[in-house]
């Protein structure tokens, strides 16, 4: 199951070296709030809900829900979504759902706050949200890729959406964006085929460099600061 284990265990490689870093940091983040998620789960913009498996098999979630729009990239074609959803109302009763999570999916939305007022709508009474957002990374799904939100936006259209305790960290700072930027370039810019792979063994050690730096880095959201992304949880209050 290669396409998994590039979200559950990223290995850095030529074919994943646009996308371990990110991969991984995300994947660190759903283990940091791991704790957080039981009973019910939906997961927003599930795509081929490639942390499926892993969630129920280290949470107390039981029961594992994907909805996509209908109109979503198909990732694989032997997973598809458990329900789909037209972007304005989610087939679902309020208070349906424990828990929900959205990764790389809020900057596909046009209108963000009907996705989070919905999403709040089908949670339970205290139930948490958990999300990440990319911040640097080329455009994609063109023409469906809509925004890059800074802390501030985001915790903003959370808030107006209902949400409370709101928590936003960073994905990455300076080094994280530098070695994000070196992966995304060699396997993504527009270079010869032969070109791209000397680039890769060249760079390989300087990015490997950024990764032992990155744990030292600070990622509060302070002026001049760079980020590679965001992800953070909100709660919906209890009545």
């Amino acid at each position: 199951m290669k396409q998994r284990d590039d979200f559950i265990n990223p290995e850095l490689v030529f074919r994943n070296f646009d996308r371990y870093l990110i991969r991984k940091s995300i994947f660190d983040a759903l283990n940091r709030f791991l704790g957080l998620f039981h009973g019910s789960m939906l997961d927003i913009g599930c795509g081929a809900m490639p942390y499926r498996e892993y969630i129920l098999s280290n949470s107390a979630v039981r029961n594992y829900v994907g909805l996509d729009i209908e109109s979503a990239a198909v990732y694989d074609e032997k997973v598809r979504p458990d329900y789909s959803w037209d972007g304005k109302r989610m087939p679902f009763a309020a208070s349906s759902f424990d828990c929900a999570i959205g990764t790389e999916v809020l900057e596909h939305c046009p209108e963000p706050e009907i996705v989070l007022k919905e999403t709040w709508r089908v949670l339970k009474p205290g139930g948490v949200f958990f999300f990440t957002v990319p911040f640097l990374w080329n455009l994609h799904e063109v023409p469906h890729d809509h925004y890059r939100y800074t802390p501030f936006s985001l915790e903003r259209h959370l808030k107006n959406s209902g949400f409370g305790k709101v928590e936003i960290h960073a994905t990455g700072g300076w080094h994280a964006s530098m070695a994000q930027m070196l992966g995304l370039y060699v396997k993504r810019a527009p270079i010869p085929a032969m070109v791209r792979r000397l680039l890769f063994f060249v760079v390989c050690p300087v990015y490997r460099i950024l990764l032992l730096l990155i744990a030292k880095e600070k990622k509060d959201f302070t002026e001049g600061i760079m980020t590679t992304g965001l992800y953070g949880t909100a709660f919906k209050n209890s009545d």
